[in-house]
């Protein structure tokens, strides 16, 4: 009989995390509580394929779901109605131009499938330093000067962890994300992570695969080097 898996107290002097396979077993995957958001805690999470997730006055918590939701490129869905907003709509879509905003909109927007924002504070601060540093990057949906849509991730070697995403503009998160996964797709990035899922990713193409499938991707990607900054590029949709 295995022992029963318990939740590790983090260390508050190393930001060394304990195997994801020691996550509790429910499709979350609970792992561990407590540390800090610190950059270097925050990036080694993310390497080993665990990420924060936890409301205001709670502590942090930190997780790795089995299985996880992900997208690969080949994957992703572009519906009939979404092909047409992206040809009639007028969007313009941009990377790093406004980070700040997105995830501060990400922060307040409400959403049917969450029950409040997981969005702290605290995260806030801690991923505008990310992107300081260059690790976290946001993609913008515009309607002529105006935010429209976004959504926000981190970047490590040819692998996107996806974060969060809003809009207030029909198709505007979609749009943003189409054309993060045909720019990721083009610098050989193999998929783009998405967590836990939820109808609006599953919508795009987004599927389940196991923990140990996604350790895999971990192993291959986290270190490989880009050729190129993917996330130097502007778009116009251009009506037809």
């Amino acid at each position: 009989m295995k022992p029963r898996k318990e939740l590790v107290l983090l260390d508050a002097h190393s930001h060394e995390f304990p195997p994801i396979e020691d996550a509790l077993e429910d499709p979350n995957g609970l792992l561990a509580i407590g540390g800090d958001l610190h950059p270097n805690r925050l990036l080694e999470a993310y390497r080993c394929g665990i990420f924060p997730w936890f409301e205001e006055h709670q502590p942090i918590m930190w997780w790795s779901p089995n299985p996880r939701a992900v997208l690969k490129p080949e994957n992703l869905r572009i519906t009939r109605s979404l092909r047409k907003s992206m040809r009639n709509r007028g969007y313009r879509i941009t990377t790093d131009q406004v980070f700040e905003a997105v995830i501060t909109q990400c922060q307040s927007i409400k959403r049917n499938y969450e029950g409040g924002t997981w969005i702290t504070s605290q995260m806030v601060e801690a991923y505008t330093e990310l992107h300081r540093q260059g690790f976290a990057h946001s993609v913008e949906c515009w309607k002529d000067d105006e935010l429209v849509g976004g959504l926000y991730g981190i970047s490590i070697g040819r692998l996107f962890f996806g974060e969060s995403m809003f809009s207030s503009a029909t198709d505007a998160s979609k749009m943003a994300f189409v054309y993060l996964t045909e720019n990721l797709s083009a610098a050989g990035f193999p998929l783009i992570d998405c967590q836990i899922p939820n109808d609006h990713l599953t919508s795009l193409g987004a599927s389940l695969i196991p923990r140990e499938a996604f350790q895999h991707y971990l192993d291959q990607y986290r270190e490989i080097m880009l050729n190129e900054n993917p996330w130097q590029k502007t778009w116009t949709i251009q009506e037809s």
